[in-house]
Protein backbone atom coordinates (compact mmCIF):
# COMPACT_ATOMS: atom_id res chain seq x y z
CA UNK A 1 0.00 0.00 0.00
CA UNK A 2 1.22 3.44 -0.62
CA UNK A 3 2.78 5.77 1.68
CA UNK A 4 1.17 8.99 2.06
CA UNK A 5 3.39 11.97 3.35
CA UNK A 6 1.67 13.69 6.24
CA UNK A 7 1.00 17.70 4.92
CA UNK A 8 2.95 20.48 7.11
CA UNK A 9 0.40 21.67 9.29
CA UNK A 10 0.96 25.22 8.22
CA UNK A 11 -0.35 24.27 4.96
CA UNK A 12 -3.63 23.09 6.45
CA UNK A 13 -4.42 27.08 7.62
CA UNK A 14 -3.03 28.99 5.34
CA UNK A 15 -5.58 31.41 3.73
CA UNK A 16 -8.16 29.96 5.90
CA UNK A 17 -11.73 31.54 5.28
CA UNK A 18 -13.50 30.18 8.41
CA UNK A 19 -14.07 33.20 10.29
CA UNK A 20 -14.90 34.99 6.68
CA UNK A 21 -17.99 33.21 6.10
CA UNK A 22 -19.98 36.17 3.81
CA UNK A 23 -16.95 36.92 1.72
CA UNK A 24 -16.54 33.99 0.92
CA UNK A 25 -19.76 33.44 -1.50
CA UNK A 26 -18.27 35.45 -3.38
CA UNK A 27 -15.32 33.28 -3.71
CA UNK A 28 -17.68 29.91 -4.33
CA UNK A 29 -19.41 32.53 -6.73
CA UNK A 30 -16.46 32.72 -8.77
CA UNK A 31 -16.08 29.32 -8.92
CA UNK A 32 -19.75 28.43 -10.61
CA UNK A 33 -19.23 31.40 -12.80
CA UNK A 34 -15.98 30.39 -14.08
CA UNK A 35 -17.03 26.64 -14.50
CA UNK A 36 -20.22 27.52 -16.30
CA UNK A 37 -18.24 30.22 -18.81
CA UNK A 38 -15.76 27.16 -19.84
CA UNK A 39 -18.07 24.36 -19.65
CA UNK A 40 -20.85 25.31 -21.14
CA UNK A 41 -18.73 25.80 -24.62
CA UNK A 42 -17.32 22.08 -24.66
CA UNK A 43 -20.49 20.54 -26.06
CA UNK A 44 -20.75 16.69 -24.60
CA UNK A 45 -18.26 15.42 -22.95
CA UNK A 46 -17.33 12.09 -20.67
CA UNK A 47 -15.95 12.50 -16.84
CA UNK A 48 -13.45 9.45 -16.26
CA UNK A 49 -12.50 8.91 -12.44
CA UNK A 50 -9.83 7.11 -10.98
CA UNK A 51 -7.09 7.21 -8.29
CA UNK A 52 -4.51 9.37 -8.52
CA UNK A 53 -2.19 6.67 -7.13
CA UNK A 54 -2.24 4.83 -10.45
CA UNK A 55 1.64 4.54 -11.48
CA UNK A 56 2.48 4.65 -14.95
CA UNK A 57 3.70 1.21 -15.28
CA UNK A 58 0.03 -0.02 -14.02
CA UNK A 59 -2.25 -2.41 -16.14
CA UNK A 60 -4.96 0.44 -15.17
CA UNK A 61 -2.69 3.04 -16.40
CA UNK A 62 -2.74 1.84 -19.62
CA UNK A 63 -6.86 0.65 -19.77
CA UNK A 64 -7.78 4.27 -18.44
CA UNK A 65 -5.28 5.50 -21.73
CA UNK A 66 -7.39 3.22 -23.89
CA UNK A 67 -10.59 4.22 -22.15
CA UNK A 68 -10.08 7.56 -23.11
CA UNK A 69 -8.51 6.99 -26.63
CA UNK A 70 -11.99 5.02 -27.41
CA UNK A 71 -13.87 8.03 -25.87
CA UNK A 72 -12.49 10.55 -28.00
CA UNK A 73 -12.46 9.17 -31.19
CA UNK A 74 -16.35 8.21 -30.64
CA UNK A 75 -16.38 12.40 -30.64
CA UNK A 76 -16.57 13.28 -26.92
CA UNK A 77 -14.40 15.64 -24.92
CA UNK A 78 -12.84 13.99 -21.42
CA UNK A 79 -13.30 15.75 -18.24
CA UNK A 80 -11.04 14.47 -15.67
CA UNK A 81 -9.57 15.77 -12.08
CA UNK A 82 -6.56 16.97 -13.56
CA UNK A 83 -4.27 14.97 -11.43
CA UNK A 84 -1.75 12.00 -11.86
CA UNK A 85 -2.48 8.55 -11.91
CA UNK A 86 -5.81 7.35 -13.92
CA UNK A 87 -6.36 11.22 -14.77
CA UNK A 88 -3.42 11.54 -16.71
CA UNK A 89 -3.71 8.55 -18.16
CA UNK A 90 -6.93 9.49 -19.56
CA UNK A 91 -5.91 12.92 -20.43
CA UNK A 92 -3.06 11.20 -22.25
CA UNK A 93 -5.17 9.14 -24.13
CA UNK A 94 -7.61 11.89 -25.13
CA UNK A 95 -4.23 13.54 -26.87
CA UNK A 96 -3.49 10.61 -28.66
CA UNK A 97 -6.92 10.34 -29.95
CA UNK A 98 -6.58 14.27 -31.52
CA UNK A 99 -9.32 14.60 -28.85
CA UNK A 100 -9.95 17.46 -26.51
CA UNK A 101 -9.61 17.63 -22.46
CA UNK A 102 -10.81 19.34 -19.43
CA UNK A 103 -8.85 19.01 -15.80
CA UNK A 104 -10.71 20.14 -13.04
CA UNK A 105 -8.19 21.09 -10.48
CA UNK A 106 -8.76 20.94 -6.83
CA UNK A 107 -6.57 22.95 -4.38
CA UNK A 108 -5.31 20.96 -1.53
CA UNK A 109 -3.13 21.05 1.51
CA UNK A 110 -0.55 18.95 -0.18
CA UNK A 111 -0.55 20.75 -3.87
CA UNK A 112 -2.17 18.38 -6.95
CA UNK A 113 -0.37 20.48 -9.66
CA UNK A 114 -2.48 19.43 -13.45
CA UNK A 115 -0.83 17.00 -15.50
CA UNK A 116 1.09 18.07 -18.42
CA UNK A 117 -2.05 16.54 -21.22
CA UNK A 118 -4.51 18.47 -19.77
CA UNK A 119 -5.73 20.89 -22.79
CA UNK A 120 -8.00 23.52 -20.45
CA UNK A 121 -7.48 23.86 -16.48
CA UNK A 122 -9.80 24.92 -14.40
CA UNK A 123 -8.83 25.65 -10.53
CA UNK A 124 -11.55 24.90 -7.53
CA UNK A 125 -11.27 25.24 -3.82
CA UNK A 126 -14.16 23.47 -3.30
CA UNK A 127 -15.27 20.09 -3.66
CA UNK A 128 -18.75 20.83 -3.84
CA UNK A 129 -18.52 23.18 -6.87
CA UNK A 130 -16.11 20.69 -8.97
CA UNK A 131 -18.67 17.76 -8.53
CA UNK A 132 -21.39 19.82 -10.20
CA UNK A 133 -18.73 20.90 -13.00
CA UNK A 134 -18.36 16.75 -13.17
CA UNK A 135 -22.40 16.27 -13.10
CA UNK A 136 -23.65 18.75 -15.15
CA UNK A 137 -21.63 19.01 -18.21
CA UNK A 138 -21.08 15.37 -18.80
CA UNK A 139 -23.22 12.78 -21.10
CA UNK A 140 -21.46 9.75 -19.28
CA UNK A 141 -19.79 9.08 -16.36
CA UNK A 142 -16.96 6.64 -16.69
CA UNK A 143 -15.77 4.96 -12.96
CA UNK A 144 -12.33 2.78 -12.93
CA UNK A 145 -10.48 1.33 -10.09
CA UNK A 146 -9.92 3.81 -6.76
CA UNK A 147 -10.59 5.01 -4.02
CA UNK A 148 -12.35 6.81 -1.59
CA UNK A 149 -12.56 10.18 -4.07
CA UNK A 150 -13.61 7.58 -7.00
CA UNK A 151 -16.10 5.91 -4.86
CA UNK A 152 -17.36 9.36 -3.91
CA UNK A 153 -17.82 10.48 -7.45
CA UNK A 154 -19.84 6.82 -8.32
CA UNK A 155 -22.66 7.15 -5.25
CA UNK A 156 -23.01 10.87 -6.23
CA UNK A 157 -24.07 10.29 -9.51
CA UNK A 158 -26.05 7.13 -8.95
CA UNK A 159 -27.80 8.85 -5.70
CA UNK A 160 -28.50 11.76 -8.14
CA UNK A 161 -30.27 9.56 -10.55
CA UNK A 162 -32.03 7.33 -8.20
CA UNK A 163 -33.58 10.53 -6.45
CA UNK A 164 -34.31 12.11 -10.03
CA UNK A 165 -32.25 14.92 -9.60
CA UNK A 166 -30.95 14.70 -12.78
CA UNK A 167 -32.28 12.76 -15.69
CA UNK A 168 -30.39 9.24 -16.34
CA UNK A 169 -27.68 8.84 -18.14
CA UNK A 170 -25.00 6.06 -18.41
CA UNK A 171 -22.54 5.39 -15.22
CA UNK A 172 -20.53 2.80 -16.29
CA UNK A 173 -18.09 0.66 -14.02
CA UNK A 174 -14.50 -0.21 -15.58
CA UNK A 175 -13.16 -3.61 -14.71
CA UNK A 176 -15.04 -6.71 -13.21
CA UNK A 177 -12.83 -8.26 -11.17
CA UNK A 178 -12.31 -4.95 -9.23
CA UNK A 179 -16.00 -3.63 -9.00
CA UNK A 180 -17.76 -6.90 -8.22
CA UNK A 181 -17.28 -7.23 -4.52
CA UNK A 182 -19.11 -4.64 -4.33
CA UNK A 183 -21.91 -4.76 -6.58
CA UNK A 184 -22.36 -8.48 -4.93
CA UNK A 185 -22.29 -6.16 -1.47
CA UNK A 186 -24.86 -4.07 -2.73
CA UNK A 187 -26.89 -6.96 -3.37
CA UNK A 188 -26.54 -9.07 -0.79
CA UNK A 189 -26.67 -6.62 2.00
CA UNK A 190 -28.04 -3.56 1.20
CA UNK A 191 -30.55 -4.96 -1.36
CA UNK A 192 -31.35 -7.64 0.90
CA UNK A 193 -32.05 -5.27 3.37
CA UNK A 194 -34.46 -3.72 1.49
CA UNK A 195 -32.24 -0.21 1.25
CA UNK A 196 -32.50 0.12 -2.32
CA UNK A 197 -34.95 -1.47 -4.61
CA UNK A 198 -33.97 -3.77 -7.28
CA UNK A 199 -34.23 -1.53 -10.14
CA UNK A 200 -31.49 0.56 -8.18
CA UNK A 201 -28.91 -2.08 -9.16
CA UNK A 202 -29.67 -0.97 -12.45
CA UNK A 203 -28.07 2.55 -12.51
CA UNK A 204 -25.02 2.05 -13.94
CA UNK A 205 -23.04 -0.59 -16.37
CA UNK A 206 -20.11 -2.99 -16.12
CA UNK A 207 -17.81 -3.35 -18.82
CA UNK A 208 -14.28 -5.16 -18.84
CA UNK A 209 -13.07 -3.82 -22.16
CA UNK A 210 -11.96 0.07 -23.09
CA UNK A 211 -13.78 -0.31 -26.48
CA UNK A 212 -17.01 -1.40 -24.70
CA UNK A 213 -17.07 2.34 -22.82
CA UNK A 214 -17.52 4.21 -25.72
CA UNK A 215 -19.92 1.38 -27.17
CA UNK A 216 -21.94 1.54 -24.02
CA UNK A 217 -22.15 5.12 -23.91
CA UNK A 218 -23.04 4.94 -27.82
CA UNK A 219 -26.00 2.30 -27.00
CA UNK A 220 -27.60 4.15 -24.28
CA UNK A 221 -28.53 7.19 -26.41
CA UNK A 222 -29.08 5.32 -29.67
CA UNK A 223 -31.93 3.51 -27.80
CA UNK A 224 -32.82 7.68 -25.96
Amino acid sequence: MAKVKPCPKSLLVEDDFTKEDTWRIFRIMSEFVDGFEVLSKVGKAVSIFGSARTKQDSKFYKLAEEVAYHIAKAGYAVITGSGPGTMEAANKGTQRAGGYSIGLNIQLPCEQKPNKYVDTILGFRYFFVRKVMFVKYAKAFVILPGGYGTLDEFFEAITLIQTHRIPKFPVILFNSAYWNPLLEWLKKTVYACGNIHKEDLGLFILVDQPKEVAQAIKKFYVTR
